[in-house]
C-alpha cells in the first residue's frame, strides 16, 4: 500500500456545520484563502477542492441545475456533480479528487487531504556545487532540449524535421544544423507521449537508420507511446513505471510522472543531477495531479495554446469568425495567467517556456494561421517577472545554451546564457511541403478504397459502439469542398451500423468533412484521429453542441493499439 501524508485544509466548528444547507456549499479557509466545496445530503457529507481538474478553474453554482448538485467551472464551463464527484460535462470523463470529511465529537468538521508521499522525496540528495560548463541546456526546437550532464547527453522529445499532425503543424524555428548529429549522439532520450510533435516519425526514422540501439525512455501509459512500432526500427525502448527513480550513473537520475487529467497519455519528467532538480511538465494539463517539487533549479513547460482543433475547425451555429476570435483571445489570456500563477507557486530558480513553437505554415491552412493566435513566450516571461521578480526567465532560440552552474551562481550573469551566432537562422521559411503532402496523398488511390466495404471493416476494427451518436463523414478537397468521387456516409455508433439516412430516434449528431488524403492515410495506417482534428484537417459541426469525451478518447485509444 502506498504511504500517504495527511493535511488538514479546513476546520468548521459545530455552529458552522449546522449552518450548512442541503446541497452545495462553498467555503473559504480564512487563513490561506483557499476555497472548498461541501455537499450535504441525507447520506452525509462529501467535499473537494474548489478547483476544476481540467485547468484549475474555479467552480460556481450552476444556475441551470434544478437539483442543486452540480457546479460549473468559470474557465471552460465544465460541470461537476458534487453528489457523485463525477464530471457531467464533458460526460463520461473524470472523477474529482475527494477530501476526507471527519465529524468531530463536538459537532465540528475537518476536511483532510490525503496524498501519497511525493516520490521525488525518496532518497533526497543535497545539491553539490556545479562547475561552469558541467550542466548545459541547449534548445533545439519546439519541445526538444539537449541536456548535458558531465559526459552524459540527455534529449527530450526530438521533433527536428517534417510536419506533425499530418500536415497541420510545422516547425517554427530552424533547428541547429547539427541537430540530427546531436540526436544520434545522445546517451538517452525521453519521449513524453504519442503526439507527433513529440513522437516524430520522420525524425526517429533518421535515428533508427543511424543508431537504432539508443536508449529511449517512455512512461508506462495505457496508450503506448510507440503505438506504430512498424514505422521505425528502434531496439532499446524502455517503458518505465511512474514515480520511480531511474538511475543513469552515480550523479544522474530521472523520474517520469503522469498527468492528472490525461494519465492514459501525457507524462512529465523530473531530472536530478548532483541534487539539482530540473522539471519538464511538457504538455501536461495538471502534471502529477498538481503536485510538483518547489524551488527547483530549472522548470520548463508549454505556453502557447492553439494546439487544438477547437474552435478553429468548427463551423455553423455560434462559430462565426468574430466568436472564434474573441474565444481565442480569452483562452490565451486564461492560459497565460494559469501558467504564470503555476510558475509563481512553484518558485523555480529559472523558468523556460517551450513546446509551443509551431506554425500552420502550409498555404492551404492560411486561414487557421491568421486566426489561431498563440501566446508569445516573451509575454509569459514578462508576466512571471512581474508576479515573481526573483525568478529568472529564459526565452530560448535555436542553439542557445544555458549554463546552469553559472546561472545559479549569478542569475544576472551575461555568461550564463550563450545565444546562437549573430548570423544564425532563427525561423524556418521552407518546409518541403511537397515531400510530406505527397506521402499523405499516396494512399488516395489504394485498392481498398475502390470497395465500399472498407467503411464497415474500418469502424468494426476500431470497435467503438453502444453510444447514442451518429456521425456523417464527408471526403473533401483541400478547401473542404465535397468530392464527387469521394465517400459520404453515416456511422451510427449505437449499434455500429451504416444507415443511408439519419435514424428517427433522438441522437447526437456530428458532421465531419475530412481532407481526403489525410483521412485515407489515417485509415490505411491506423493513425490517430488527432492527425485530423489537432492538425486542422477537417471541419466539424455538431448538434447538440456538446463535447463527446467518450467518443473522442475511445477512438484515439483503439487506434493506438494497432
Amino acid at each position: 500500500m502506498t504511504a500517504q501524508t495527511s493535511k488538514l485544509v479546513l476546520s468548521l466548528d459545530a455552529k458552522e456545520v449546522d449552518l450548512l444547507k442541503d446541497g452545495v456549499n462553498f467555503k473559504k479557509n480564512p487563513d490561506d484563502g483557499k476555497c472548498y466545496i461541501i455537499y450535504k445530503s441525507s447520506d452525509g457529507f462529501k467535499a473537494c477542492k474548489n478547483q476544476c481538474k481540467h485547468q484549475g478553474g474555479v467552480f460556481i453554482k450552476d444556475i441551470e441545475d434544478l437539483d442543486g448538485r452540480t457546479v460549473k467551472c468559470t474557465k471552460h464551463n465544465w460541470k461537476l456533480n458534487v453528489s457523485s464527484m463525477k464530471y457531467v460535462n464533458p460526460p463520461d470523463s473524470f472523477l474529482q479528487d475527494e477530501l476526507e470529511v471527519e465529524i468531530l465529537d463536538d459537532g465540528g468538521m475537518q476536511l483532510v487531504e490525503l496524498s501519497p508521499i511525493d516520490p521525488w522525496m525518496t532518497d533526497p540528495r543535497e545539491p553539490l556545487e556545479l562547475q561552469a560548463g558541467e550542466v548545459k541546456i541547449t534548445y533545439l526546437t519546439h519541445a526538444c532540449m539537449e541536456l548535458q550532464f558531465g559526459q552524459k547527453r540527455f534529449l527530450f522529445d526530438p521533433w527536428l524535421m517534417g510536419p506533425a499532425f499530418a500536415r497541420g503543424w510545422w516547425l517554427l524555428h530552424e533547428p541547429p544544423a547539427d541537430c540530427l548529429d546531436r540526436l544520434c549522439a545522445a546517451d538517452l532520450i525521453y519521449i513524453s507521449h504519442l503526439h507527433s510533435d513529440h513522437l516524430s516519425y520522420p525524425t526517429l526514422k533518421v535515428l533508427s537508420e543511424r543508431r537504432p540501439d539508443v536508449p529511449i525512455y517512455v512512461g508506462d501509459t495505457s496508450r503506448p507511446v510507440f503505438w506504430l512500432k512498424s514505422k521505425v526500427k528502434l531496439t532499446n525502448i524502455n517503458v518505465t513505471p511512474f514515480g520511480v527513480w531511474q538511475i543513469v550513473d552515480d550523479n544522474l537520475r530521472f523520474m517520469i510522472l503522469m498527468d492528472g487529467v490525461h494519465p492514459e497519455m501525457d507524462t512529465c519528467i523530473i531530472v536530478d543531477y548532483k541534487g539539482h532538480i530540473i522539471v519538464n511538465t511538457v504538455d501536461c494539463t495538471r502534471p502529477n495531479g498538481g503536485r510538483l517539487p518547489e524551488k527547483v533549479d530549472l522548470m520548463m513547460s508549454d505556453f502557447a495554446g492553439g494546439a487544438s482543433g477547437f474552435p478553429m475547425t468548427f463551423h455553423g451555429g455560434k462559430y462565426s469568425d468574430s466568436w472564434k476570435a474573441e474565444f481565442i483571445k480569452n483562452e490565451r489570456k486564461k492560459l497565460l495567467n494559469y501558467k504564470a500563477t503555476l510558475v509563481k507557486s512553484l518558485r523555480p530558480r529559472i523558468y523556460c517556456p517551450f513546446a509551443g513553437y509551431f506554425v500552420e505554415a502550409h498555404p492551404s491552412d492560411k486561414s487557421i494561421k491568421d486566426t489561431n493566435i498563440k501566446n508569445r513566450p516573451e509575454d509569459l516571461n514578462a508576466l512571471i517577472n512581474k508576479l515573481a521578480p526573483d525568478i529568472k526567465t529564459w526565452t530560448p532560440k535555436p542553439g542557445a545554451m544555458l549554463d546552469l552552474g553559472l546561472a545559479l551562481k549569478d542569475p544576472t550573469s551575461s555568461e550564463a546564457i550563450t545565444d546562437p551566432p549573430a548570423n544564425t537562422k532563427i525561423y524556418k521559411d521552407s518546409w518541403e511541403f511537397d515531400l510530406y503532402v505527397d506521402e499523405l496523398n499516396s494512399t488516395v488511390d489504394s485498392e481498398i478504397f475502390k470497395h465500399q466495404g472498407w467503411i464497415q471493416f474500418y469502424y468494426t476494427w476500431a470497435g467503438f459502439q453502444n453510444y447514442n451518436l451518429v456521425v456523417r463523414m464527408i471526403e473533401t478537397d483541400d478547401n473542404f469542398n465535397p468530392l464527387s468521387n469521394g465517400y459520404d456516409y453515416l456511422v451510427d455508433f449505437l449499434d455500429l451500423s451504416f444507415p443511408s439516412t439519419r435514424p428517427e430516434r433522438e441522437h447526437s449528431y456530428i458532421e465531419i468533412k475530412n481532407r481526403i488524403g489525410v483521412m485515407r492515410y489515417v485509415v490505411v495506417h491506423g493513425c490517430l484521429w488527432d492527425d485530423l482534428y489537432i492538425g486542422f484537417q477537417n471541419r466539424i459541426s455538431r448538434d447538440p453542441d456538446i463535447y463527446h469525451h467518450k467518443y473522442t478518447s475511445t477512438q484515439i485509444r483503439t487506434h493506438s493499439y494497432r
